[in-house]
């Protein structure tokens, strides 16, 4: 769809950034409160995967200007505290029969991914409609915030739940 001056609707991006964020949205409600087994040992997985992809990121093309590097630090700060809230919204228990570590999705959680896909999809569209973007920032800066956060969040959401985890594992083989 085009509008008079020959450049793209928003409305169609608009509508499928919400068709994404109901399908992320009902794909993560249908965990929520449902408990399932913890994997330990897989923890590391995700973020390792997200940090080696943001790495090359980072290599191949690398923020220009060195104020740059300082605001994707600090987004990398800022994800990592809001992973470890994250991280704190899931319920971790231990089933003392069988020793195994167990996990529950809280819907704040759940909130939390939807307001981030909801800001990446947002900084993406104001990214396209000009030749810079939020505040001022070429669209490669905000990108690089993007996957800073990102890998804060997923990073530090994992180590604060495996420090959960073994702490109410060590516990529980005390009693």
């Amino acid at each position: 769809m085009q509008g008079s001056a020959g450049t793209p609707t928003p409305v169609i991006g608009y509508v499928i950034m919400a068709v994404v964020l109901v399908v992320v949205l009902g794909l993560r409600m249908r965990s929520v409160g449902r408990e399932r087994p913890l994997k330990l040992g897989q923890l590391w997985i995700v973020p390792i995967v997200y940090g080696v992809l943001t790495t090359a990121f980072f290599v191949f093309t690398p923020p220009a200007r060195s104020v740059d590097w300082a605001i994707a630090l600090a987004a990398l700060a800022i994800g990592g505290a809001v992973g470890w809230q994250r991280g704190r919204f899931i319920h971790i228990s231990v089933d003392p029969e069988r020793g195994e570590v167990r996990m529950k999705q809280s819907l704040m959680g759940v909130l939390f991914i939807v307001i981030i896909i909801a800001l990446k999809l947002g900084m993406n569209g104001v990214a396209r409609n000009g030749a810079t973007g939020l505040f001022g920032m070429p669209p490669q800066t905000l990108t690089d915030i993007a996957l800073a956060f990102m890998l804060g969040v997923f990073g530090v959401q994992r180590i604060e739940m495996y420090l959960r985890a073994r702490r109410l594992l060590g516990e529980a083989q005390a009693r």
